[in-house]
């Protein structure tokens, strides 16, 4: 069935958005994108009418949707800009590369749920974005498209994984959730060949964990 983006969706987004904008996202490429991208398109139809509250939802495979406020908080943090090469670890519904893709960034994501992988591939091709899909394992990122001046990992690491920090331009930026239960959201700047630093952390975020290995 052909999915329709009607004018009470684009109403409930904008609502959406200036609820984001009372919770200090201010990064205007960020709001403009999720005001654009049409969430109810990544949800099951179980989920329609809820599709803009600040929830998050199942996707399957034991995956969710994030809510709308984390999507928006993780991108601020991310700082994307137009023609950054972006690298998403844990493309699930394909919702966050929409939004990367639609401010202009070259996106490129991994799906370890061959399931997810293909639904994403889908909803990403009726809106067509052009993001770059790969099912694979997102502990060991893409080195054969590497350096990547950005990475986002929507997932929970109980460490930040080299591989990822290693497939960062030097001056790129990595965001991340670090943790168990309760995880760090972390954003590290890669300032050398082999050197890091921990720009912030904010606390309370809770990401499905990052698995190895595909399914």
């Amino acid at each position: 069935m052909k999915k329709i983006d009607t004018f009470r969706d684009k109403g409930l987004r904008a609502q959406m958005v200036e609820r984001l904008k009372s919770r200090d996202i201010r990064n205007m490429s960020v709001l403009n994108a999720i005001n654009e991208i049409p969430r109810h398109f990544f949800l099951d139809s179980a989920f329609l009418e809820f599709a803009y509250k600040d929830n998050a939802f199942p996707i399957g495979c034991d995956q969710t949707i994030s809510n709308p406020y984390t999507v928006a908080f993780q991108s601020e943090l991310l700082s994307p800009s137009p023609k950054d090469k972006i690298l998403e670890i844990g493309t699930g519904s394909g919702y966050q590369a929409a939004i990367l893709c639609k401010i202009g960034c070259k996106v490129y994501s991994i799906e370890r749920f061959k399931d997810l992988y293909l639904k994403a591939k889908k909803n990403l091709s009726d809106l067509k974005c052009n993001a770059n899909l790969f099912y694979g394992d997102g502990y060991l990122g893409l080195p054969n498209h590497a350096p990547f001046d950005k990475i986002i990992v929507t997932a929970g690491a109980s460490e930040v994984p080299f591989a990822l920090k290693e497939q960062l331009i030097i001056g790129g930026i990595l965001v991340i959730p670090v943790g168990f239960e309760d995880q760090k959201m972390t954003v590290i700047l890669k300032t050398g060949k082999d050197n890091y630093e921990v720009l912030s952390q904010y606390n309370d975020f809770k990401f499905v964990p990052l698995l190895r290995e595909k399914k």
